[in-house]
Order: C-alpha cells, then structure tokens, then sequence
C-alpha cells in the first residue's frame, strides 16, 4: 500500500521544521530508501516528534535499534531533535538480552517452518497458523511475554509488543541462524514437539501401540510423546535431514544445555520424526 503522494506508507511526510542529520548503521540500511543508504542525510522534522518517530517514520522499527545517539551522547527514543543535531542510529548488539522473562517467542503466520526448526532445537516457539491479526499477537506477545518475530514491519511498531524482532531473510536456513545468533537461546534438542511446542517425554511402545503401524512396531524400540497433543515420535524417514539441522545448530550456536530441561522425562536425545509430522 503507498500513500497518495506514491510515497510508502513509513516514509515521513514533508514539513519544513528543524533539520537534523541521520546515519543509520549498516545492517538497518535495509530498511530506508536507497538515498539514506550512503551515510548520513538531512532530515526535515516538525519540531515536536520524538526521535524514535522520526526513525520508524524513515521505515526502521525501533525493535531494531540498539541506541541512538545524538551529538555524540546517547538519548532515548522521546528525545525532541533539535536543528543541525547529528544522529546515529545504532543495531541491536548481539547477543541481545531480553529481560524480564524467561526468553520465548512468538511467530507469525508466515513463519511456520521457522517455527518447527526452532521447536526442534528445544527453543520455546508459540506459532499462529492463522492469521489472527497484529493486534491479537501483540496482545498475546504482551500476555505471556513472548518475543514476536516477523517480517511484519506494522507489526513490529505496535506499542503493546512485550518485544519483538525483524526476521531479516525469507529462506529458513538463514532465518534460523539469524535468530541463534540474535539471542542466543539455550538448546535443547528433540525436546519439543514440532507441531504444537509442547515438551516430549520418553514414551514405552506400549504406550503409543495404537499410533504405530505394524513396520513402525517392529523396527523401532525408542519412542517418545508430546506431553500436550500425544503425538509420538521415533527415528522415522526424516531423521537424517533433522539431524542434519539439530548438527548445524549446534556446531555453530553452542553444544546442548542439559541443564535446560524442564522435566527429567524429557525424550532421548535423537528423536525427531513423528507418525504424522512434516520434517522441519
């Protein structure tokens, strides 16, 4: 959607108030127009709008923004720019500390193999398969303190958001790498159902006789269920490719935290293909 001026809907609406100057950094360049990409350029503000107005109103969420400095001192987002100041906009550093809550998060619709991916690694990851609205998810963000990821940028600017975070890349291999390195979330994978994040349990073959198929039954003997929709799993067709993700993961973001587990029943390290499941 564009403005009648054929403008984006974030780009800030000419006035002829106090001049200031802004230099985004690198990695938020993404976000402005290709004119504010070289360093930094003036900026026609209305004497009144706070500086983090003025940044989101040049297309940077402030979920993205790490500080921001004026004139060599650091301010906060409702500082008042005045004339000839210079700004510099600077990323979230990484790894970004979320406190307040235990680290866990929220995606959006369109996110839905991240998701599964983040599941697999133990990572917390509520996720709507519908689309149910950036209201709603920025009200359950705010009710169970959720991280909300999203390549959603009105999203993101919502002020009832508990936090949130852009997901620079639309391919799942990068998506998953930028949030590991992000926020570095304890691992803990085979952990989580993929399907509904509840925790697995290591499960007896009695136990999910009535879901196994009769070449399911006679040749695996290590089994686990989600303790939230009962789903079991074991080392099925997809295990290769999962263990292949889990491997990278770890390789790259850290070993697993055994002392992350939130119950001693937790499923045996290794299973990760369910009777019903996709692959991650």
């Amino acid at each position: 959607m564009r403005s009648s001026a054929g403008l984006p809907p974030w780009h800030p609406d000419p006035v002829n108030g106090p001049e200031i100057h802004v230099d985004f950094a690198p990695g938020l360049r993404v976000f402005v127009p290709h004119g504010r990409r070289s360093g930094a350029t003036p900026v026609a503000t209305d004497g009144s709008s706070t500086l983090g107005h003025v940044v989101e109103s040049l297309g940077v969420p402030l979920t993205e923004v790490g500080g921001l400095v004026v004139d060599g001192r650091a301010v906060a987002v409702s500082h008042v720019p005045l004339a000839g100041e210079s700004v510099s906009v600077r990323a979230v550093p990484r790894p970004q500390r979320v406190p307040g809550a235990p680290l866990r998060f929220l995606l959006d619709v369109h996110l839905g193999t991240l998701a599964r991916r983040l599941r697999l690694l133990g990572v917390d990851a509520a996720y709507e398969s519908l689309d149910i609205g950036d209201p709603a998810l920025a009200t359950r963000s705010a009710a169970e303190r959720r991280v909300m990821l999203s390549r959603d940028r009105g999203l993101l600017r919502r002020r009832e958001l508990w936090a949130g975070a852009f997901v620079y890349s639309t391919r799942p291999d990068e998506q998953l790498r930028d949030v590991l390195g992000r926020f570095a979330p304890p691992l803990r994978p085979w952990s989580r159902c993929t399907a509904c994040n509840g925790v697995l349990r290591a499960a007896s073959k009695d136990e999910i006789a009535g879901q196994l198929e009769g070449g399911t039954r006679r040749s695996y003997d290590v089994f686990a269920r989600c303790g939230e929709c009962g789903r079991a799993y074991w080392r099925g067709a997809h295990h290769a490719q999962l263990e292949g993700i889990v491997g990278r993961a770890l390789a790259e973001f850290g070993s697993e935290d055994s002392e992350s587990s939130e119950d001693s029943e937790e499923a045996p390290l290794g299973l990760g293909s369910g009777s019903s499941g996709d692959p991650a």
